[in-house]
């Protein structure tokens, strides 16, 4: 196995080989990676599930001990994965505070930041590209599997 990123690798059922390109990935293919759910109006608003998390989102924490709890998001670690919401913090032993950082997973987008109006366009485009990739018919001859 190659220890590098490698943009052609589709999937795997293999665990250790999901882990890696998750680990190998470069940063920008990370973000996609810190997508969180949208609630059910977002997603009858711009027809998608889910959406990056960015700074200024406002999100419901949905597991854990944080449950029910919103909050904005202030941070979004890529390099982790993590994300730190506004508010909320843990009381170490010598009285400072530190930033809960959370996995997108168990976030609920309720509010979308959108200055930048691209955001729900490239996610729009990117959807009716996978559409009509799907649709294209196939050759006849590549079905049979005949190498030109």
């Amino acid at each position: 196995m190659k220890s590098e990123f490698s943009t052609s690798w589709l999937s795997s059922s293999q665990v250790r080989k999901q882990r890696k390109y998750r680990h190998n990935a470069p940063l920008h293919i990370r973000h996609k990676f810190l997508s969180a759910h949208l609630s059910k109006l977002l997603r009858q608003k711009h027809g998608k599930r889910s959406l990056p998390l960015r700074k200024g989102d406002e999100v419901l924490v949905m597991r854990g001990s944080f449950r029910k709890k919103k909050a904005k998001v202030t941070s979004v670690n890529v390099k982790r994965s993590r994300v730190a919401l506004e508010g909320i913090q843990r009381t170490k032993k010598d009285g400072t505070k530190v930033n809960v950082y959370f996995d997108p997973s168990v976030l609920l987008i309720e509010t979308l930041v959108l200055d930048d109006k691209k955001r729900i366009t490239e996610a729009n485009n990117q959807k009716s590209e996978k559409k009509e990739s799907k649709e294209k018919p196939k050759h006849a001859s590549d079905k049979a599997g005949n190498k030109h």
